[in-house]
């Protein structure tokens, strides 16, 4: 290892570069990070050079294409000496090896974020930066915080690390970098801050092994304590164990291990590199080699006076069994061995309920058991809030279904839909008003929600022989399949480019009217103002295309309108979606969200962003039907959001898998087979024969 300090490691006034900085995590991070501590200089994006990420209350980030650029137009003074990789696994060994080729002699630490980056790059990576004279922390670590000197990198932290890491006297090494913030937060309960937080990382091959870390917090003189956060796989702790032997490590230490309940189960820890592969691998295994190490039993907080003894005899430390663990072990490692805490303990480690729902049975505990709702900490509390009362739809914990549904029942007698009795339904309803029922979970509240809805059914039937699903079916008939399969290559024959692309009408009008107000979709009169709808996303979908011109990209479309049939005319119409127009005009009714996507249309054209008004086409029409009649049931919580974006899809492919039924009885009936092989002459080999 190069450094010689953890300080060198991670200082005030280092400089530090960040690779695919515009992805959304990158971004994220990078922003608090910079109101933080105002370290991140520069990032770079394949695509994104002259871009800039606007921080707010700190230095927004300027963002070059490459690596190499950015190093050519800062001066040397000015260049960074960190980096932060954040790039896909596939795009990190080329981006490592573009900043060990610009930035030896200037950079100084690399910081791979990335997780599941293959063994042989990331060994590869490590022969690279031995060679650069440059040390490289990760893969999957989340960075690293001095919170002496108030700077960090990554996500070390989170969203307040002011709030988590007070300066103190603790470094904190840890496979889990969220585990970094959480030991921080509880050990302020033992009135004991943070020198350094490190997350190692936990793929399979680290690229700084513990043992190296441990010797540089051995000679730091603002660490006292050194605490350890230990997963399963792998032999660090192991060697670091054997390098504390050989060196007389000084610093003692407060050891968790996790992973001992997944022993002997079929249970993932998550991190690429918590796999036991063989000795000294498994929870139990590092259990045991710290015991030996520290020589003394695992922390009892029933005895106290027992584990300070302890303590006080070995000096080495103590490794705690349950991470609630830490605090009272921490107090009683400081008690023995005479370390000060580094301020008043303010937040006792207590149980804080948050929601506590204990019905009947709070009745019948105890009362040191029948626990109060405590306290919700803010930024939660407002999240909770906005979640109760203003966000769109359920949100459901899963729950094990295999013999269990919501949606059906039977107890030997009656079928039912969601409670309803199925042979009521077959005498009373109409077959659109019961798969409604089977899909929303509730009755159509109107009546003439049904009728749009069997519309939507009969105008997704057909569009005619040459349509794509059309030609799945007659080409099942054409092999000899039965019915079911050609039903089934119907269905297979549609997604989002032919039927689909309701369910991204669905998405795109979930995101237009979120904020809007919108409690009933069928009321013109409390409709929020369209026309400033249509006119701030149609100023931003002309930005964004301009843009995507210059950069020779193409931009997306907006879901659903134009059609390749009917797309002719200076004005366009959609005749399947014009009779359910009538229908609402007839009828004197109203949908806003079909309404909305009219106006849009023209909007689009009157404001130069296209030359036609296109089709407001089926699949729009089949979403703005199937948004009235969830709406109102997003508002209430009684569906969520998937639920309600999926229905105009399953509305399309119900009517057309009833069509591609007809085309195999029509094709097999009367229909010759149909040969789609291509003539030898016209099949091109793109191989040369290689025997």
């Amino acid at each position: 290892m190069n450094a010689t300090t953890l300080a060198s490691l991670l200082k005030k006034g280092d400089r530090v570069a960040v690779s695919n900085i515009t992805g959304r995590e990158a971004m994220n991070v990078s922003v608090i990070s910079q109101q933080f501590c105002n370290n991140v200089i520069v990032g770079w994006a394949l695509g994104k050079d002259g871009d800039v990420i606007a921080v707010p209350g700190g230095r927004d980030i300027r963002v070059f294409g490459q690596f190499e650029e950015l190093m050519k137009a800062l001066p040397p003074t000015e260049r960074p000496n960190k980096v932060i990789v954040y790039s896909p696994p596939d795009a990190v060994y080329g981006d490592v090896k573009e900043v060990i080729e610009n930035g030896e002699g200037t950079v100084e630490t690399i910081f791979v974020i990335t997780e599941h980056v293959s063994v042989e790059v990331t060994a590869k990576l490590k022969r690279l930066c031995d060679l650069a004279h440059m040390d490289i922390v990760g893969c999957n670590t989340l960075g690293m915080i001095n919170a002496h000197d108030r700077v960090r990198v990554g996500a070390v932290g989170g969203d307040s690390p002011r709030e988590s890491f007070l300066p103190g006297s603790a470094t904190i090494l840890s496979n889990s970098g969220n585990m970094v913030n959480t030991i921080a937060a509880y050990l302020q309960s033992a009135g004991l801050g943070v020198a350094y937080g490190i997350s190692t990382g936990k793929d399979p091959l680290i690229l700084t092994p513990l043992k190296e870390f441990l010797a540089l917090a051995d000679k730091d003189k603002r660490t006292k304590i050194v605490v350890l956060y230990v997963e399963p796989g792998g032999t660090y702790e192991r060697d670091a164990i054997e390098f504390m032997r050989q060196r007389k490590f000084a610093k003692p230490l407060i050891v968790y291990i996790a992973g001992a309940f997944a022993e002997g189960r079929n249970i993932s820890l998550g991190h690429a590199g918590a796999v036991v592969d063989g000795a000294c691998t498994s929870a139990s295994d590092k259990m045991r080699l710290f015991d030996e190490y520290l020589g003394i039993p695992p922390f009892d907080p029933t005895d106290e006076k027992a584990a300070r003894k302890n303590i006080a005899r070995t000096r080495r430390g103590i490794r705690v069994a349950t991470l609630h663990a830490f605090v009272p072990a921490a107090m009683a490692l400081m008690d023995a061995l005479k370390i000060k805490q580094d301020f008043k303990p303010e937040r006792p480690l207590a149980l804080n309920p948050w929601i506590v729902e204990l019905g009947t049975l709070a009745r019948k505990l105890p009362k040191t058991l029948a626990l109060e709702p405590g306290t919700i900490p803010s930024p939660y509390n407002e999240l909770l809030a906005r979640q109760l009362k203003g966000d769109l739809g359920r949100v459901v914990t899963p729950q094990p279904m295999r013999n269990a549904s919501h949606a059906s029942s039977n107890d030997g007698a009656t079928p039912r839909v969601y409670g309803y009795s199925l042979l009521n339904l077959m005498t009373q309803g109409s077959f659109g008003h019961s798969v409604l029922l089977s899909w929303l979970g509730v009755p159509p509240t109107h009546a003439f929600e049904t009728t749009l809805f069997e519309m939507c059914l009969i105008a997704s039937i057909t569009n005619g022989p040459g349509t794509i699903s059309a030609q799945g079916a007659k080409l099942s008939a054409s092999a000899g399949n039965e019915p079911n399969t050609a039903m089934m290559t119907t269905l297979g024959s549609i997604g989002s480019v032919h039927g689909g692309n309701g369910k991204a009408a669905a998405h795109f009008l979930l995101k237009i009217f979120l904020d809007s107000g919108l409690t009933d979709p069928y009321d013109r009169q409390k409709a929020p103002d369209l026309d400033a709808l249509v006119q701030k996303y149609v100023a931003s979908y002309k930005k964004r295309k301009l843009a995507a011109k210059d950069a020779g990209i193409e931009i997306e479309k907006v879901p659903c309108l134009g059609h390749p049939v009917f797309n002719q005319e200076t004005v366009n119409y959609d005749p399947r979606e014009r009779a359910i127009s009538r229908y609402l005009d007839d009828h004197k009714l109203y949908n806003v969200f079909l309404d909305f996507y009219h106006r849009l249309t023209r909007g689009m054209m009157s404001q130069g962003v296209t030359s036609k008004v296109h089709a407001v086409n089926l699949d729009a029409a089949i979403a703005c039907v199937c948004m009235g009649m969830a709406w109102p049931l997003l508002v209430d919580k009684k569906i969520g959001i998937e639920r309600a974006a999926d229905l105009p899809f399953l509305t399309f492919a119900l009517g057309r898998v009833a069509g591609g039924a007809s085309e195999y009885l029509d094709h097999r009936e009367s229909g010759t087979d149909m040969d789609m092989r291509a003539p030898v002459s016209e099949c091109k080999a793109l191989t040369r024969a290689k025997d």
